[in-house]
């Protein structure tokens, strides 16, 4: 009887309709997915919205004895306060975001800085005396620039004096210090000397793959008033979470540490300097409120304080987080630290001289 040899199939014969189904290793067959049902399968934000309040209504007694404890109350009214002092200034960076992008072209950056990155750090570090906002607004603002193709160091040294120099911030200071005006002096000249050094110290020593360009969706095609809304809706939603998450941060790291702490370390001259720059970092206290804050911290030196002063603005909690989201891990946890140990070492050295 003959065997008749069957050919072996090669990678173009046709194969079953049915078999590999859904694999999607051919992407020109049909994978059996319906693409309607397979979005419904994911999670959406209304969704998950209604999940979390059943459950809350659910669990209501337990979540109201957990509020009711003081350690929890006080948790909240730090991160409320922390949110009701932030969102007014991140919102306005957000709108000096998106109007840079939209309506600045980028000509405008080459014109009014140096075109020398080393000249162009005490430019931007002066100009961000104009800025009437807090490091929330800052954060978005130098991410624009960035964008706009103004030169990191530059962008950086802005982003650290803008919440430090401005004039909301200074009055601020004199008000809070009616008696010690040159506390004002002091803050300014330390600020702006710790932002041009931390620009300059990036553009002799930071690198191009540790600085995440910042993301930026394409609004190509639409008109100004679409792009400027859509910039707008997309710094917001992005900027905010990471409010969110620093603002949380310190709420809980505030509800922790005990108040008797500071009173043991205000008696001695070095360490009442560097516990008061971990409680501004800590604390993320808007830099249009932090002096008073500082001028009810009278069993500190004026040099302490004026480390609390200066530290803040330039880094803590919420900032590392916004910084964190804008510019990339990489950045956040290389800047921060420098920025800190920098801004302790020149805020001492300025109050030891002026104060």
């Amino acid at each position: 009887m003959a065997i008749t040899k069957t050919a072996p199939q090669d990678s173009g014969e046709r194969a079953d309709p049915g078999r590999g189904r859904g694999t999607g290793t051919d992407p020109g067959r049909d994978t059996g997915t319906d693409p309607a049902k397979e979005e419904g399968r994911h999670l959406n934000s209304a969704l998950l919205l209604t999940l979390l309040l059943l459950t809350a209504v659910m669990f209501q007694d337990p979540i109201r004895g957990a509020l009711a404890a003081p350690v929890m109350q006080s948790w909240m009214t730090v991160f409320v306060a922390v949110m009701v002092q932030a969102l007014p200034f991140l919102v306005l960076g957000v709108l000096l975001s998106a109007a840079i992008a939209v309506f600045v072209p980028p000509s405008f950056f080459a014109r009014a800085l140096p075109k020398h990155p080393a000249l162009a750090v005490p430019v931007a570090g002066a100009a961000g005396a104009v800025l009437p906002g807090c490091e929330c607004a800052s954060v978005p603002v130098a991410g624009a620039l960035v964008r706009r193709g103004v030169t990191p160091a530059a962008a950086l040294a802005f982003l650290l004096s803008a919440p430090a120099i401005n004039p909301i911030v200074l009055t601020a200071t004199a008000v809070a210090f009616p008696g010690n005006p040159e506390m004002v002096l002091a803050r300014f000249g330390a600020s702006l000397l710790v932002a041009c050094a931390m620009g300059w110290l990036w553009h002799r020593l930071g690198r191009t793959d540790w600085l995440r360009p910042p993301a930026r969706a394409s609004y190509e095609g639409q008109g100004k008033g679409a792009a400027f809304a859509n910039s707008v809706r997309h710094d917001v939603t992005h900027a905010g979470g990471y409010l969110v998450i620093g603002a949380m941060a310190a709420a809980t790291l505030k509800a922790v540490v005990p108040a008797d702490w500071l009173g043991l370390a205000a008696g001695h001259p070095v360490l009442s300097v560097l516990v008061l720059a971990v409680l501004a970092v800590l604390l993320s206290i808007c830099s249009e409120a932090d002096a008073f804050v500082a001028a009810s911290l009278t069993q500190f030196s004026l040099t302490a304080r004026l480390t609390f002063l200066v530290v803040g603005p330039m880094i803590d909690l919420k900032l590392f987080a916004m910084q964190t989201g804008t510019f990339g891990r990489a950045f956040a946890l290389r800047f921060a630290p420098a920025t800190f140990a920098l801004a302790v070492v020149v805020s001492a050295l300025t109050g030891t001289v002026l104060l």
